[in-house]
């Protein structure tokens, strides 16, 4: 079996919301001038991505974007919730 490469000090695992045995683990390698994404099951990757540096603020971009999206919906649907808890009090 081989045998899993450690993580460098310039990464970081982020493990799945379905099971903790998948995780992504982001690696950066400044030296090519990459990022490497790559997804995990257990001890053995499953695939790699490479991004390059330069589209890093892209991607960045992208999940601000979904994040600002998602926190305004749970907080219109928590206003909204407060609000139909009020009318229903009155």
């Amino acid at each position: 079996m081989p045998s899993v490469t450690p993580l460098p000090l310039t990464g970081e695992i982020y493990l799945d919301a379905r099971s903790p045995s998948r995780a992504l683990r982001v690696t950066w390698h400044h030296e090519a001038g990459l990022v490497v994404l790559s997804l995990w099951r257990d001890t053995t990757c499953a695939g790699t991505f490479r991004l390059a540096i330069e589209e890093v603020p892209d991607l960045i971009d992208v999940l601000r974007a979904g994040l600002d999206a998602s926190y305004a919906a749970a907080l219109g649907e928590r206003r909204a919730a407060r609000l139909s808890g009020l009318s229903d009090a009155g």
